[in-house]
């Protein structure tokens, strides 16, 4: 379970672990609002609405802009 949180929340573990401390701060920053506007929404719509299909329309895309995030940063890292 280490593992898994590591490879996902600690940037000296994950694909943005190559770039400059500088920019993968600020990486981590933006995805760290992402994720907090994504659950905030999906509360709100939940609350609002009570539709839980915004909130997992929300999640996927969380997950898939994440993705290829790291899928970018690991790419940079090894050109």
């Amino acid at each position: 379970m280490l593992n898994l949180y590591r490879s996902v929340m600690d940037s000296n573990f994950n694909p943005l672990r190559n770039l400059p401390p500088p920019q993968r701060f600020q990486v981590m920053v933006i995805l760290s609002i992402m994720w907090t506007t994504i659950f905030c929404a999906g509360a709100g719509a939940w609350l609002w609405y009570g539709e839980l299909i915004v909130l997992h329309v929300l999640i996927a895309t969380g997950i898939v802009v994440t993705g290829i995030t790291f899928a970018r940063a690991s790419r940079k890292s090894q050109s």
